[in-house]
C-alpha cells in the first residue's frame, strides 16, 4: 500500500492506494495556510494516522515549482512559504520511507497518461482549467519539465502584448474557469460566486448574457489550442477541472474552434480535443505514478 497527499489550497486529500491505482480508503483534511509549521503539522497528522509497517512509500501532489530530481519546492503556490522547503527531505527524515512529490497540475497531466485519457498516444497535452491552467506536456508517453521546470506552465503563455505600457494579457488569466464563472454568476445575480452549476443551467438554458460571456471564454481557450497545435503537434488535448464535466465545454470549444478557422481561413491545424477522465482524484492517481516512475526509473505500465 501506499499513502498519497494531495495538498489543495483548501484541503489535503489522502488515500491509501495499492500498486494498481485502486483507492483502498481516503479522506481529507483542511490545509493550513498561516505559516509552515502549521502545514507541515496537518501532513504530519495524516501520516502519523496511518500503520506505517503497512506502506511502501508517499507519494506528494503538491502547488509550486517541483524539482523532483532534489525534492525542493519553489514558490509554493498557495503556499508561498513553501518557497525553497525540500518537503521530501523533512518526510524522509522523519519517516525513513521512500517519499517523492510532484506539481498539482502534472499531477493531474500523469494520472491521464497512465490511466486516463492519453494512455494510448506517444505525444499529448492536458489543460486542468481552474483558477489559472494547469496540466503538463507529454511528449514520447514522458512528462516533458524543460530546462527552468516551466514547461507546460501554459498560464504564463501571453495572448498580446500592448507596445506602449508593456502590459500583457495572459492565458492563465483569460482562460480561467474561476473567473469566468464568477462573471456569469454576478451578471445573474447569484448569491454564490462560486455556483459551477446554476452558471452551467443557464448557458444550457441559453441564457444569451451567460452565454456571451462562456463563448468568448471559449474562443480564448481554442485560440491558444491551437496556438500548442503549431507549436507541438501533439496528436490529442484532454481537457480537466471542475468544468470538464461539463459535456457543453468541449461542444463549445469545437464550436470556437470552427469559428477561429472560418474567420482565418489559413489555418490547417485540426487539434483531437477530448475530456480527462479523472476529476477530483486526479491528484492523487498522478502522484502515485510519479513515485513508481521515479522509484523505477522507466515508463510503468
Amino acid at each position: 500500500m501506499y499513502l498519497v497527499i494531495d495538498i489543495g489550497g483548501t484541503f489535503a486529500k489522502y488515500a491509501l492506494m495499492d500498486a494498481a491505482g485502486n483507492i483502498k480508503a481516503k479522506g481529507k483534511r483542511p490545509t493550513a495556510r498561516t505559516n509552515l509549521t502549521e502545514f507541515e503539522n496537518v501532513i504530519d497528522s495524516i501520516i502519523d494516522d496511518h500503520d506505517l509497517s503497512t506502506i511502501n512509500g508517499i507519494a506528494i501532489s503538491c502547488p509550486g515549482t517541483i524539482d523532483v530530481d532534489t525534492g525542493m519546492i519553489y514558490y509554493g503556490g498557495s503556499f508561498p512559504f513553501l518557497h525553497e522547503v525540500n518537503l521530501v527531505k523533512r518526510l524522509k527524515e522523519k519517516y525513513a520511507k521512500d517519499v517523492y512529490i510532484e506539481n498539482d497540475g502534472k499531477c493531474a497531466a500523469l494520472a491521464e497518461l497512465w490511466l486516463g485519457s492519453v494512455k494510448d498516444a506517444n505525444d499529448s497535452i492536458v489543460l486542468v482549467l481552474g483558477t489559472g491552467i494547469g496540466g503538463g506536456i507529454i511528449i514520447d508517453k514522458k512528462l516533458h519539465r524543460g530546462v527552468q521546470l516551466s514547461a507546460g506552465e501554459v498560464s504564463y503563455v501571453m495572448n498580446q502584448i500592448d507596445p506602449l505600457t508593456r502590459k500583457a494579457q495572459f492565458f492563465g488569466l483569460e482562460c480561467s474557469a474561476v473567473e469566468m464563472i464568477r462573471k456569469i454568476a454576478e451578471i445573474k445575480e447569484l448569491e454564490d460566486p462560486t455556483d459551477g452549476e446554476r452558471v452551467f443551467e443557464y448557458i444550457k438554458q441559453h441564457d444569451e448574457e451567460a452565454n456571451a460571456i462562456f463563448n468568448e471564454y471559449c474562443i480564448h481557450l481554442a485560440t491558444q489550442i491551437l496556438n500548442l497545435q503549431y507549436i507541438l503537434d501533439p496528436e490529442v488535448f484532454a481537457i480537466g477541472g471542475g468544468i470538464s464535466a461539463q459535456p457543453i465545454l468541449l461542444e463549445r470549444i469545437h464550436w470556437a474552434l470552427g469559428e477561429v478557422k472560418r474567420v482565418n481561413p489559413m489555418h490547417m491545424a485540426n487539434p483531437t480535443i477530448v475530456a480527462c477522465q479523472f476529476q477530483n482524484d486526479a491528484n492523487l492517481y498522478g502522484a502515485l505514478y510519479h513515485f513508481f516512475v521515479s522509484k523505477e526509473k522507466r515508463i510503468v505500465k
